[in-house]
């Protein structure tokens, strides 16, 4: 069995331009005489690999803790695309994934509100993308919007460096924060 691990390093991470970078601070240390190392972590909910509940952009939506295990958790597929992705090309990956009801797409993509009715309307659980939003970085409202409001799961900051066009199990299971509009997570794929 292979585990790819397709997180970012949370320290390190790419930011969405205006969120607070991540750190992690050193409040105890054994080199200090403690008798253990304890640190404390800052950070945005949406640093990293992390994904968006849908009160992110929805003022009555679902919040972390609501989210269904099940949309981060089970078969997926991953896809390769770059530019802007039309509905034509969201169907074409729909056809491609046959039936997987989470699709990760790898590349420099930008959704693009037409392709983001496809996916809604298919009823996919889970869409991923390496970017560190799923829409356009200027207007990433209305992509958002069309998903969330579908109950699609937005897994945002995956690397899939590497990784083949196919079929997987993926394990993206979120930090459980109350009330949160995100949550960071450690996402891995598992050959299948």
């Amino acid at each position: 069995m292979r585990i790819i691990d397709i997180s970012q390093e949370l320290i390190s991470c790419n930011v969405y331009p205006g969120d607070p970078r991540p750190t992690l601070k050193r409040t105890k240390s054994t080199d200090d005489g403690e008798v253990y190392n304890l640190s404390e972590l800052s950070l945005c909910v949406h640093n990293g690999t992390h994904i968006d509940a849908p009160f992110h952009f929805l003022p009555n939506g679902r919040t972390v803790e609501g989210i269904p295990l099940d949309a981060c958790v089970g078969e997926c597929y991953v896809a390769r695309y770059d530019g802007c992705l039309d509905a034509e090309g969201a169907r074409r990956i729909l056809c491609d994934a046959d039936g997987a009801e989470r699709i990760l797409i790898g590349g420099n993509v930008t959704v693009t509100a037409d392709a983001a009715r496809v996916f809604a309307d298919a009823r996919i659980k889970l869409i991923g993308n390496e970017g560190t939003s799923v829409g356009p970085e200027d207007a990433p409202m209305e992509v958002h919007k069309i998903l969330l409001e579908k109950s699609v799961v937005l897994l945002e900051g995956i690397v899939l460096d590497g990784v083949d066009e196919g079929k997987y199990f993926l394990s993206a299971a979120p930090i459980n924060i109350s009330g949160a509009d995100g949550s960071p997570c450690r996402a891995y794929l598992i050959e299948l």
